[in-house]
């Protein structure tokens, strides 16, 4: 089972975030990445870097960007490829969503390639995220965050 806590090993996450940057056709989603790399305390300031462990092994990440007071983007959802397929995503995702209520974003967005990550895009859909623009394949979704998604979810 995946233990999901804030994120105490940078090194750690940058190898995640590598990996993850290798995917073919997820290039795009990369522009700022040696920024990023360089500092990801600093990037992720006023949001959060969540790291999923499987025992004491990183496996997964995904990341909260401050957008402004009341928006947030939700970036590097990444799990090793031996570690899929357990359900995990939904647990990074639901963790995300609970720590951007905690810091009282009202809304998450992010984007991503349908086409490269179907079955991530499918999980998004089915999660309650919607689409509000794509730009040549490129897609932006985003959910407004209510105080009853914990209840919605038991629902799923």
């Amino acid at each position: 089972m995946i233990e999901i806590k804030e994120c105490d090993d940078y090194e750690a996450a940058k190898k995640l975030i590598k990996e993850y940057s290798k995917i073919k056709g997820a290039e795009a989603c990369f522009v700022s990445l040696d920024r990023e790399l360089s500092d990801l305390k600093g990037f992720y300031k006023d949001g959060a870097l969540l790291l999923g462990y499987d025992d004491a092994n990183p496996i997964a990440t995904i990341a909260i960007k401050k957008i402004n007071d009341d928006q947030a983007e939700a970036k590097r959802l990444y799990i090793k490829p031996e570690c899929r397929g357990n359900g995990y995503a939904r647990l990074l995702l639901n963790a995300m969503l609970d720590k951007c209520r905690e810091l009282q974003f009202k809304e998450v967005r992010f984007t991503t390639k349908p086409e490269v990550m179907s079955i991530g895009y499918a999980l998004y859909q089915k999660m309650g995220f919607e689409e509000l623009e794509n730009d040549n394949g490129t897609v932006l979704m985003h959910m407004m965050l209510d105080k009853d998604w914990n209840i919605k979810l038991n629902r799923l």
